[in-house]
């Protein structure tokens, strides 16, 4: 490397501490508060996956809570932003149901790894992030917030009773917490209320007491003994072929492109990460962390939707959650199982619900000359009705159909395809009023 590239770098570094330390100096409560705000989406595929009954220990949750600990932590220093590590959710979905092994889990992510690692390399996502046209962006951002909504929908109604299962976890708990999360949007004072901190804590105290009673045991000391794994023959061909092409997709356009997107929305006064230094946070991830049994990780907008809108606004909120998870992985350990399947659904279900609405909010910039990217890049007078008709249509388009059939790749060919047929009529509209000036020209100059 260079002598002027590393002092840019330790320039940089310098700067994002200096951000992140004044951020948690001023607003250490919102900074905690924000970096719990994508636990509902975090914890219940974390849970799932660790203590499967039909395939035990398809991720190892020690590692998982250690390493991506360590991954927080590593985004909170370079980045400066409340990026999220989360589970790669095509993997982890498909993984549950069909009992995949945690061979073939760890070659779907170390595939979707080595894959998005040779576009970062390659300069190919910087390409596809240029010809993306921001409506289907902001669609892809908007199916996942609804996409959040409706599963939050689906636990709520599949798995709560207005009393039950439990005293501690039901749809009136729900309904309480909800109330309180509407509670927190009112005036300037009640947003500054640390509500995920506050329900982590209830749902911690719950998990607590319901363990007890139920006479299970509570985490114990246990030391981390590192496993390295290494998937076998059949294992690559199902983990890829079942599991990893899915989550390409998904990967590339919520994770990386998407991601970066949010960043410049929600937070301009901070340098917007490049999508190839994402991708190669995702790869450099998975590289290393599939190899030892943790959990398939990438990060999403949904995530760095749920942080913001719980109070995180620098790098200090990830890294302070870095840091919990890797006491908790390195003290406890794979103990932890029994009380994290006990914390309520219910309290769980308003966050991932929080997460859905912020994300679904950053649609209405989507025809501002002052928000939107390429608008504010490109003009900087208001764009005419029909105009900004053909936008919104783009979008809902990508955003519906991603939602119907439940697949980012359905929602994005979509919602290019309604791009590309309004570019084709307006190219065909330009010609015909070019053809109908020259012949008007020969009238003209007889």
């Amino acid at each position: 490397m260079a002598p002027s590239s590393f002092r840019s770098g330790l320039n940089h570094i310098r700067r994002i501490h200096n951000h992140n330390v004044n951020t948690f100096r001023s607003q250490p409560l919102s900074e905690i508060s924000g970096s719990l705000g994508d636990l509902g989406t975090f914890l219940p595929l974390l849970i799932a996956l660790a203590s499967s009954s039909t395939t035990p220990h398809q991720i190892s949750l020690s590692t998982t809570l250690i390493l991506t600990g360590l991954y927080n932590i590593a985004t909170g220093v370079l980045f400066g932003i409340p990026l999220p590590v989360q589970p790669m959710k095509a993997i982890a979905a498909i993984a549950i149901a069909k009992g995949l092994s945690r061979g073939e889990v760890m070659a779907a992510g170390i595939f979707v790894a080595c894959c998005i690692g040779v576009l970062s390399v390659t300069g190919l996502l910087e390409v596809v992030n240029r010809w993306v046209p921001v409506p289907v962006v902001k669609g892809i951002q908007l199916g996942a917030g609804l996409s959040l909504l409706v599963a939050a929908g689906g636990k709520a109604l599949g798995g709560l009773g207005w009393i039950g299962p439990t005293w501690a976890d039901n749809r009136l708990w729900l309904v309480v917490v909800f109330l309180f999360l509407l509670a927190c949007n009112i005036g300037p004072r009640m947003r500054k209320v640390p509500f995920a901190l506050l329900v982590t804590v209830l749902g911690v105290v719950f998990a607590i007491i319901l363990t007890i009673k139920g006479d299970h045991r509570l985490p114990g000391i246990r030391a981390w003994h590192p496993e390295a794994y290494a998937p076998k023959g059949q294992e690559w061909r199902v983990g890829i072929l079942d599991a990893g092409i899915g989550q390409l997709p998904l990967t590339t356009l919520n994770s990386v492109i998407a991601v970066v997107a949010l960043a410049s929305d929600l937070l301009p006064d901070v340098p917007t990460p490049t999508v190839t230094a994402i991708g190669l946070s995702v790869a450099a991830m998975n590289l290393i962390g599939c190899w030892f049994g943790g959990m398939p990780t990438c990060h999403g907008s949904g995530g760095l939707a749920a942080q913001y809108r719980f109070g995180a606004r620098s790098g200090s909120s990830i890294i302070f959650l870095g840091i919990l998870k890797l006491l908790l992985g390195l003290v406890f350990g794979n103990s932890l199982t029994g009380l994290l399947e006990k914390f309520p659904t219910s309290l769980l279900t308003v966050m991932v619900i929080a997460a859905g609405l912020e994300l679904v909010s950053v649609g209405e910039s989507l025809n501002s000359t002052t928000r939107a990217r390429d608008l504010k890049q490109e003009r900087t007078s208001k764009i005419d009705e029909n105009e900004c008709k053909e936008r919104w249509t783009v979008m809902m388009v990508t955003a519906g159909l991603l939602l119907a059939f439940k697949n980012d790749a359905v929602g994005f060919l979509a919602g290019m395809l309604c791009h590309c047929s309004y570019q084709i009529a307006h190219r065909l509209e330009r010609q015909a009023e070019d053809g109908a000036n020259d012949e008007q020209r020969p009238l003209l100059s007889s």
